[in-house]
């Protein structure tokens, strides 16, 4: 597939302006005694310069240092211009032109040392928008189903375990007791209850009158 070369008119237009400033830097750094190689770096020198300058002002907010470095070189640039076109005797070069001349070198690469690396400013980045939460679509109502279920049978409760049979209590046997032991026990039984207000006990009893447990209950029987 062929292509067609068409010219842009700006385009052509900066190359004749860039030769032109190139050629005239070019003679005047040759008449303050820059010869040979030496006055063809000049032009290159300028050129850079403008272009470093140029690329700083569309890439970083802060274009102050570069419209001053900018403005520097067009200014050599355009000086170099009228001083080629009738301006100044360039077979006979004033000293302070030689000095700018000489010293022009040191100032170009200060100016694109600057402009390297010199830090940009941090760029101001808008957050980026928060997308609103997708709501779901409320769900349709479930209509409510109702389940009759069987009844279960009832579980079988385990038989209920026979009783069991209390024996009957035991009778004491029967215990004689002497008339006047008896007499004396309830003797015993009146102090006790004028002291304290309380019947007497059977283990009381028992340790007044040192008789066995059998005989000390049948006696605590027949005072009640």
């Amino acid at each position: 597939m062929s292509r067609t070369i068409r010219l842009d008119a700006v385009l052509v237009q900066a190359v004749i302006a860039g030769a032109l400033s190139f050629s005239h830097l070019h003679d005047l750094a040759e008449a303050a005694g820059q010869d040979g190689w030496k006055a063809w770096a000049y032009p290159i020198s300028v050129d850079l310069l403008l272009v470093a300058a140029w690329r700083r002002m569309r890439t970083h907010a802060d274009n102050r240092p570069a419209w001053v470095w900018f403005v520097i070189a067009l200014t050599a640039s355009l000086g170099a211009n009228i001083a080629t076109a009738g301006m100044l005797d360039l077979g006979d070069v004033p000293p302070w032109l030689r000095i700018l001349v000489a010293g022009w070198p040191a100032l170009a690469f200060l100016g694109g040392t600057l402009l390297a690396h010199s830090p940009a400013a941090p760029a101001v980045t808008e957050p980026a928008p928060v997308a609103a939460p997708l709501t779901a679509p409320d769900p349709e109502p479930v209509p409510a189903v109702t389940v009759e279920r069987a009844p279960e049978p009832a579980p079988e409760l385990p038989a209920a375990p026979a009783p069991t049979p209390v024996p009957a209590p035991v009778s004491a046997p029967a215990v004689a007791v002497p008339p006047a032991l008896l007499d004396h026990a309830r003797k015993l039984a009146d102090t006790h209850h004028a002291t304290t207000g309380n019947r007497i006990d059977t283990a009381t009893l028992r340790a007044r009158l040192g008789v066995p447990a059998l005989l000390a209950d049948a006696i605590t029987a027949q005072l009640a």
